[in-house]
């Protein structure tokens, strides 16, 4: 019985290894992320490490705003354009 035992030891040891390194693995494969890559987790920390976040959260809030008021305001100019000819004609 000792034989077998000390036999399957080596093999259970790999096969935890293995097993931990890919759930290790697909955890931080299918972390949440932002729109940018980066993981939610590494931009909470930035926020904690600036002290408390309120400026360089309101930069990076400006940015985005920004960005986003960028696409939208194109796709509304352009609808603006298009029902101006719509009643221009």
């Amino acid at each position: 019985m000792g034989d077998v035992l000390s036999a399957l030891i080596p093999p259970a040891v790999v096969a935890a290894v293995f097993c931990t390194f890919v759930i290790k693995l697909l955890r931080k494969e299918m972390a949440p992320r932002t729109s940018d890559g980066r993981l939610v987790s590494e931009v909470r920390a930035e926020a904690a490490g600036n002290g408390g976040g309120s400026a360089g959260s309101s930069a990076d809030g400006s940015a985005a705003s920004a960005g986003d008021g960028a696409k939208s305001s194109s796709g509304t100019s352009a609808e603006a354009s298009g029902d101006r000819r719509a009643e221009e004609a």
